[in-house]
Protein backbone atom coordinates (compact mmCIF):
# COMPACT_ATOMS: atom_id res chain seq x y z
CA UNK A 1 0.00 0.00 0.00
CA UNK A 2 1.19 2.97 -0.88
CA UNK A 3 2.33 6.21 1.50
CA UNK A 4 0.76 9.10 1.61
CA UNK A 5 4.62 10.70 0.88
CA UNK A 6 5.01 8.43 -2.19
CA UNK A 7 1.45 9.82 -3.50
CA UNK A 8 2.44 13.19 -2.92
CA UNK A 9 6.12 12.37 -4.51
CA UNK A 10 4.12 11.00 -7.61
CA UNK A 11 1.04 13.81 -7.64
CA UNK A 12 3.35 16.93 -6.61
CA UNK A 13 6.65 16.59 -6.04
CA UNK A 14 8.27 15.34 -9.04
CA UNK A 15 6.44 18.14 -11.66
CA UNK A 16 7.73 20.65 -8.47
CA UNK A 17 11.45 19.53 -8.94
CA UNK A 18 11.15 19.66 -12.50
CA UNK A 19 9.79 23.03 -12.75
CA UNK A 20 12.41 24.57 -9.74
CA UNK A 21 15.74 22.65 -11.18
CA UNK A 22 15.26 22.71 -14.84
CA UNK A 23 14.89 19.34 -15.90
CA UNK A 24 14.16 17.92 -19.69
CA UNK A 25 13.28 14.07 -18.79
CA UNK A 26 11.12 12.62 -15.73
CA UNK A 27 14.04 10.46 -14.86
CA UNK A 28 16.23 12.92 -14.11
CA UNK A 29 14.22 13.76 -11.41
CA UNK A 30 15.85 12.65 -7.76
CA UNK A 31 14.00 10.04 -5.75
CA UNK A 32 14.78 8.89 -2.44
CA UNK A 33 16.72 5.40 -3.48
CA UNK A 34 16.96 3.81 0.20
CA UNK A 35 16.81 4.59 3.94
CA UNK A 36 19.78 2.81 6.43
CA UNK A 37 18.86 2.85 10.06
CA UNK A 38 21.84 1.50 11.96
CA UNK A 39 22.58 1.51 15.42
CA UNK A 40 25.82 0.32 16.97
CA UNK A 41 25.63 -1.45 20.74
CA UNK A 42 29.43 -1.11 22.17
CA UNK A 43 27.34 -3.40 25.54
CA UNK A 44 27.56 -6.44 22.56
CA UNK A 45 31.36 -6.70 23.26
CA UNK A 46 30.72 -7.80 26.88
CA UNK A 47 27.34 -9.13 26.51
CA UNK A 48 26.17 -10.76 23.79
CA UNK A 49 22.52 -10.91 24.72
CA UNK A 50 22.09 -6.57 24.39
CA UNK A 51 22.04 -7.68 20.48
CA UNK A 52 18.45 -9.46 20.42
CA UNK A 53 17.06 -6.78 22.40
CA UNK A 54 18.04 -4.10 20.38
CA UNK A 55 17.33 -6.37 17.14
CA UNK A 56 14.02 -6.46 18.26
CA UNK A 57 13.59 -2.60 18.82
CA UNK A 58 14.99 -1.89 15.66
CA UNK A 59 12.39 -4.54 14.17
CA UNK A 60 9.69 -2.74 15.93
CA UNK A 61 10.61 0.91 14.93
CA UNK A 62 11.04 -0.17 11.21
CA UNK A 63 8.84 -2.86 10.58
CA UNK A 64 11.46 -4.53 8.79
CA UNK A 65 13.80 -7.65 10.06
CA UNK A 66 17.41 -6.24 11.44
CA UNK A 67 20.22 -7.61 10.65
CA UNK A 68 23.54 -7.74 12.94
CA UNK A 69 26.56 -5.87 11.92
CA UNK A 70 29.95 -7.32 12.32
CA UNK A 71 32.97 -5.80 13.26
CA UNK A 72 35.98 -5.99 10.40
CA UNK A 73 38.86 -5.93 12.05
CA UNK A 74 40.15 -6.26 15.15
CA UNK A 75 40.90 -3.72 17.80
CA UNK A 76 42.58 -4.56 21.37
CA UNK A 77 42.38 -1.49 23.00
CA UNK A 78 38.10 -1.32 22.51
CA UNK A 79 38.80 -5.93 23.31
CA UNK A 80 37.29 -5.78 19.61
CA UNK A 81 37.72 -9.20 17.85
CA UNK A 82 37.10 -9.77 14.26
CA UNK A 83 33.23 -10.82 13.56
CA UNK A 84 32.36 -10.01 16.68
CA UNK A 85 28.42 -7.79 16.83
CA UNK A 86 28.99 -4.48 17.09
CA UNK A 87 25.84 -3.47 16.07
CA UNK A 88 22.04 -3.84 14.44
CA UNK A 89 21.25 -2.73 10.83
CA UNK A 90 18.01 -2.29 8.43
CA UNK A 91 18.36 -1.36 5.28
CA UNK A 92 14.23 0.10 3.96
CA UNK A 93 13.04 0.51 0.76
CA UNK A 94 9.86 1.09 -1.72
CA UNK A 95 6.82 1.20 0.34
CA UNK A 96 8.45 0.43 3.92
CA UNK A 97 10.85 3.04 3.26
CA UNK A 98 8.26 5.91 2.27
CA UNK A 99 5.94 4.84 5.39
CA UNK A 100 9.15 5.35 8.04
CA UNK A 101 10.02 8.62 6.05
CA UNK A 102 6.67 10.23 7.17
CA UNK A 103 6.77 8.85 10.37
CA UNK A 104 10.17 10.47 11.05
CA UNK A 105 9.25 13.47 9.20
CA UNK A 106 5.35 13.98 10.67
CA UNK A 107 5.44 12.72 13.86
CA UNK A 108 9.12 11.83 15.30
CA UNK A 109 11.17 14.63 14.32
CA UNK A 110 8.86 17.23 15.97
CA UNK A 111 8.67 15.09 19.23
CA UNK A 112 12.46 15.45 19.64
CA UNK A 113 12.77 17.82 22.92
CA UNK A 114 14.13 21.23 21.76
CA UNK A 115 14.10 20.45 18.44
CA UNK A 116 14.53 23.43 16.25
CA UNK A 117 15.24 21.74 12.71
CA UNK A 118 17.86 19.39 11.16
CA UNK A 119 21.27 20.74 9.88
CA UNK A 120 20.52 21.09 6.03
CA UNK A 121 24.47 19.44 5.23
CA UNK A 122 25.01 16.60 2.93
CA UNK A 123 27.73 14.57 2.62
CA UNK A 124 28.40 16.19 -1.44
CA UNK A 125 27.07 13.00 -3.32
CA UNK A 126 23.14 13.92 -2.47
CA UNK A 127 22.93 11.69 0.57
CA UNK A 128 21.75 12.91 4.20
CA UNK A 129 22.33 11.72 7.30
CA UNK A 130 20.53 12.71 10.28
CA UNK A 131 21.52 11.02 14.16
CA UNK A 132 18.89 10.89 16.89
CA UNK A 133 20.35 10.86 20.14
CA UNK A 134 17.83 8.90 22.03
CA UNK A 135 15.08 6.26 20.44
CA UNK A 136 12.63 6.93 22.94
CA UNK A 137 10.75 9.07 20.34
CA UNK A 138 9.57 6.48 18.45
CA UNK A 139 6.10 5.49 19.70
CA UNK A 140 6.79 1.70 19.67
CA UNK A 141 9.36 1.40 21.99
CA UNK A 142 7.69 0.59 25.62
CA UNK A 143 9.83 2.62 28.10
CA UNK A 144 9.84 -0.55 30.90
CA UNK A 145 10.65 -2.78 28.09
CA UNK A 146 13.57 -0.89 26.35
CA UNK A 147 17.01 -1.33 28.37
CA UNK A 148 18.34 1.75 28.36
CA UNK A 149 18.23 4.67 25.52
CA UNK A 150 20.26 4.47 22.87
CA UNK A 151 21.04 6.56 19.82
CA UNK A 152 20.50 5.60 16.22
CA UNK A 153 21.70 6.75 12.63
CA UNK A 154 19.39 7.09 10.11
CA UNK A 155 20.95 7.31 6.37
CA UNK A 156 18.72 8.93 3.38
CA UNK A 157 20.53 7.47 0.15
CA UNK A 158 18.99 9.44 -3.00
CA UNK A 159 19.72 9.74 -6.53
CA UNK A 160 20.25 13.33 -6.91
CA UNK A 161 23.95 14.18 -8.13
CA UNK A 162 24.52 17.07 -6.06
CA UNK A 163 23.32 18.09 -2.47
CA UNK A 164 21.09 20.95 -4.07
CA UNK A 165 19.10 18.36 -5.76
CA UNK A 166 18.80 16.25 -2.55
CA UNK A 167 18.27 19.58 -0.29
CA UNK A 168 14.95 20.42 -2.75
CA UNK A 169 13.81 17.00 -2.85
CA UNK A 170 13.91 16.34 1.08
CA UNK A 171 12.29 19.97 1.07
CA UNK A 172 9.34 19.02 -0.83
CA UNK A 173 8.58 16.28 1.29
CA UNK A 174 8.55 18.62 4.48
CA UNK A 175 12.30 17.67 5.99
CA UNK A 176 12.13 20.22 8.73
CA UNK A 177 15.83 21.77 7.95
CA UNK A 178 16.93 24.45 10.43
CA UNK A 179 17.85 27.81 8.19
CA UNK A 180 21.35 27.46 6.40
CA UNK A 181 24.06 29.89 7.86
Amino acid sequence: MKSHLQEHYSATVRDQLIAELGYTNVMQVPRVSKVVVNIGVKDAVSDNKVINGVKDILTMITGQAAVTTKAKKSIASFKLREGMPIGVMVTLRSDRMYHFLEKLINAILPAVRDFQGVSPKFDGKGNYNLGLKDWMVFPEIDYDTAAGSRGLNITIQTTAKTDAEAYALLKAFGMPFRKKS
